[in-house]
């Protein structure tokens, strides 16, 4: 049987097609495009029209090859820019009208789960496992042991508002970056929990894997299951933070040019994250969300 899934994030739409055969997941085909969906909703509440109308062009395309590699089962799924916008509902219904999917937006917990999911299935992480499931407006803390989740915690800070918030200048001031972490400290501190493994997963880090791993163009082979260490992760901040945002997409070619703008806040979450949970080393997921979503597809063709 052939299953799609898709994830309408607040920085990026990602397209996921997979056979299960035999009980067993195999990815046919991935696609991820960056809409920044979430621009601009934790100051006006609202999507904005221009980034609306780009992620329907993507959904648009995701639906086509839907149809071509005769896809039996879809699902839609939408986070944290959708469950806060005060126009969601329009959006939602524009999707189902001109594109012709039905998109469910999924709590916190949910998202957390499919990804700590996706990791389980993947990579088999041991002992007590932190999955760090860092997106554009929001970053879930999964806490769990093989197949079985204890807690999701999920924090309303992303990459997208931490960048607005914190760093006004560009490239950020000493000052703004001092705040930033201190900010981070306080917030990270709440969710701290003795974990054997740190899992990260989201578009900064699978980034850094594949500028520490030298891999372009991306692929996901490549990047899914390497480690990166707190050394690494830090040389990067280091470097990034120095560099104008517009300059860091020209000077690596790994560096999309909308993540350009974002990735610091990216990488200062997973580095104040191994600090604070006193690791010094994580483990790097491609998989995440959408796989997450078609492992429970699996999961339960498994036991019916």
């Amino acid at each position: 049987m052939r299953v799609a899934s898709i994830d309408i994030g607040s920085y990026s739409v990602r397209l996921t097609i997979a056979q299960i055969k035999d009980g067993k997941l195999s990815i046919i085909l991935e696609r991820g495009r960056i809409t920044s969906l979430g621009t601009k909703v934790k100051e006006t509440g609202r999507l904005q029209e221009d980034r609306i109308e780009e992620t329907i062009q993507v959904l648009k395309e995701y639906k086509k090859l839907i149809d071509e590699f005769k896809v039996e089962r879809v699902k839609a799924v939408a986070t944290e820019a959708i469950r806060r916008a005060k126009n969601a509902e329009e959006f939602l219904e524009r999707v189902k009208r001109e594109v012709g999917l039905v998109v469910e937006v999924i709590t916190p917990e949910q998202e957390g789960r499919y990804a700590y999911l996706a990791v389980a299935y993947s990579l088999k992480p041991e002992g007590e496992v932190c999955v760090v499931d860092q997106g554009g407006g929001s970053t879930e803390y999964v806490f769990g042991k093989g197949y079985k989740v204890r807690e999701v915690i999920s924090l309303p800070i992303g990459i997208v508002n931490l960048t607005e918030t914190f760093f006004k200048q560009d490239p950020p001031t000493e000052e703004e970056v001092k705040r930033f972490f201190e900010f981070l400290e306080k917030e990270l501190s709440k969710v701290k929990k003795p974990v054997d493994t740190i899992v990260g997963l989201g578009g900064t880090i699978t980034t850094l894997a594949a500028l520490e791993y030298n891999v372009y163009p991306y692929d996901p082979q490549k990047v899914h299951g390497k480690v990166l260490t707190y050394g690494q992760i830090k040389k990067w901040f280091d470097t990034f933070k120095e560099i104008p945002s517009e300059e860091r997409s020209k000077r690596f070619r790994q560096v999309e040019d909308r993540r350009a703008k974002v990735i610091l806040a990216g990488i200062g979450i997973f580095l104040k994250t191994l600090e604070i949970f006193e690791k010094d080393c994580l483990i790097v997921s491609d998989w995440g969300l959408r796989e997450g979503v078609l492992v429970s597809e699996v999961l339960k063709e498994n036991h019916s």
